[in-house]
């Protein structure tokens, strides 16, 4: 046979099995000291994780000393290709034949034996993953990471009074249960997350597994007709049932998942970057918040101001829509209504727009594109918000509103090109608005500068010697994999020198203004999460911490007043980079 331990192929299958044998033994090792000594912060210290060990311990001695008793049978001599049993052969040597036959048996039997009581274990346990990794890593999203799904029939699922977000674990999807059964509760997530490191309740981990075995506890409510929704039941009692069927599902919120837990999130996706098995948190997260929002009415006082103005003008601070196109008083930009033929579309958003110090953003991208050649219009006051911080904090009626009328502006003038400096409008308008029929060549001006600099339409001739930290934003960052670009356009600039951060690039920290943390209060912690992120940036020694972001700014240079630095300044690429190529060279913007 070509198994057999003589031919090829069974000597090759002894060898390498020996050698996983040695790498899972090593793996024990390692894990379990870190569960007994080094006790990891992330990692869930309880009996079972040391239970499973054990077993996987158990698994591989007992297949080690079925081979070590039979290589030890008189007669018989070690093998090259069974190194593990040859080396434990020799501890047994010397026995007579029944001795060592019982050992086999034992060997065999309990490694069968062990085995055959880990399956049955094994999908009550958190080793399940073993069995849903490989499913969950297939079906993993092939959409834009920074895309939400959209609810459609919005109207008509209010009128039939379906649900409009996720308020028991029955309106999870499919996906979304095998997320939760696939969690190796490694805490890799909470160990990343910005909300939790500095001291708020949310721990994607715990949010995960609270999921799970509010599942599991549930099963026979989910596995009746009308999935856990209390319909099964009623009409079972009203037909003369005798009961015994199984209760409604109660509501997830509060007594499962807390509202500080998912008002804390700011939606940066480092849980989802972290994870080693795809599993997605920020869209069950604003799913749940939609529930909170759209059903309930139960949010944060704040969010009321923003989206009572993002109903009213069209943007979070209530500014006339009069007001959107102050910021180009005196640069001469036309709007598209009046050049409709523009080649480029230059989104202003609602920060540069209406934001007293983010206006220094749009006046020096204007400038840049203006010095490069650049054909270009605005909107003015035909621009709206794209309704992102809506969307991440639940509304999705009014995001949808905006952005079905942003795709009607959009699409009577189908520009070629759209430029933001907004991550979060970059983010909305290319992954999320072709939902809603717009589809365009959206670039964000972190990207944009860089070109014009690589085709020599703008070159840095002034020297700017200055010592500056680069924040990555989230949204470009972890969402759009947008990494080298703000670093070459700040290494063309003469005298720079760019330094990274402890947590930079995919690891980056968040500045603590997604998920719409920007418009309403942070949740209780121990610490502001843009305070700990300005810290992580002063420890770089820097003069001028960088951003590409109008979010990232305000909450980084509200953390550097906080730590009384005001000999650090505050600049978008945007602005450094007007610094080193305006004609009449001028000291730096002080934040």
């Amino acid at each position: 046979m070509v198994f057999n331990q003589d031919a090829p192929l069974g000597m090759l299958y002894s060898f390498v099995k020996d050698i996983f044998v040695a790498l899972v033994l090593i793996g024990i090792a390692v894990f379990f000291y870190y569960r007994a000594v080094g006790r990891l912060k992330r990692m869930t210290i309880n009996f079972e994780g040391f239970l499973i060990l054990a077993i996987l311990t158990t698994l591989m001695l007992t297949d080690v000393l079925y081979d070590a008793a039979t290589i030890a049978m008189p007669g018989q001599s070690g093998h090259w290709f069974e190194p593990l049993g040859s080396l434990f052969a020799n501890a047994l040597r010397g026995r007579d034949a029944e001795s060592l036959r019982a050992i086999q048996h034992v060997g065999y039997w309990g490694h069968v034996g062990v085995i055959l009581m880990f399956l049955n274990y094994l999908p009550y346990c958190k080793q399940f993953h073993e069995i849903t990794s490989f499913p969950n890593v297939f079906f993993s999203r092939l959409t834009p990471v920074g895309r939400l799904p959209k609810t459609e029939d919005l109207e008509g699922r209010l009128e039939r009074e379906e649900p409009l977000g996720a308020s028991r674990i029955s309106h999870f999807g499919a996906k979304a249960m095998l997320d939760f059964f696939t969690c190796t509760e490694c805490g890799r997530c909470t160990d990343q997350c910005p909300a939790n490191g500095t001291g708020k309740l949310l721990s994607p981990k715990h949010l995960t597994v609270n999921l799970r075995d509010f599942a599991y506890n549930n099963q026979a409510a989910l596995i009746q007709p009308g999935g856990g929704n209390g319909a099964a039941t009623a009409e079972a009692e009203g037909a003369g049932g005798n009961g015994d069927h199984a209760p409604a599902l109660k509501d997830l919120i509060p007594d499962v998942i807390k509202p500080e837990v998912l008002w804390a999130c700011t939606t940066c996706g480092a849980c989802e970057t972290e994870c080693p098995v795809f599993i997605t948190y920020v869209d069950k997260i604003v799913d749940m918040r939609r529930h909170l929002v759209q059903e309930k009415a139960e949010f944060p006082a704040e969010l009321q101001n923003m989206f009572r103005g993002l109903e009213t003008n069209s943007n979070p601070w209530s500014f006339p829509a009069s007001d959107r196109a102050a910021w180009a008083d005196g640069l001469d930009i036309p709007t598209m209504a009046e050049k409709s033929d523009a080649d480029v579309l230059f989104w202003v958003g609602c920060s540069a727009s209406f934001d007293d110090r983010a206006r220094r953003i749009a006046r020096a991208m204007a400038n840049l594109m203006k010095m490069a050649g650049i054909n270009f219009a605005i909107l003015g006051e035909e621009e709206q918000c794209t309704g992102d911080c809506a969307r991440r904090a639940g509304n999705e009626f009014l995001f949808q509103m905006l952005a079905e009328m942003n795709a009607e502006t959009l699409n009577n003038y189908s520009p070629r090109t759209v430029v933001t400096t907004c991550p979060h409008c970059f983010n909305t308008l290319l992954n999320e608005y072709p939902d809603f029929g717009v589809k365009l060549d959206v670039v964000h001006h972190s990207v944009y500068l860089s070109r014009l600099i690589k085709q020599g339409k703008l070159q840095p001739k002034n020297k700017i010697n200055a010592r500056v930290a680069y924040h990555d934003s989230c949204y470009m960052g972890r969402y759009n994999n947008v990494y080298e670009e703000p670093r070459d356009t700040l290494k063309s600039i003469r005298g720079l020198t760019v330094l990274e951060p402890a947590q930079t690039r995919d690891r980056g920290m968040c500045c603590g203004a997604g998920g719409a943390q920007m418009f309403k209060e942070e949740e209780e912690g121990e610490e502001r999460v843009n305070i700990k992120r300005t810290e992580q940036l002063l420890e770089t020694k820097p003069d001028v911490v960088a951003s590409s972001c109008p979010f990232c700014q305000r909450m980084l240079i509200d953390g550097l007043s906080a730590k009384d630095r005001g000999d650090v300044n505050q600049l978008d690429i945007a602005e450094l980079l007007w610094q080193a190529c305006e004609p009449a060279a001028r000291p730096q913007t002080e934040a």
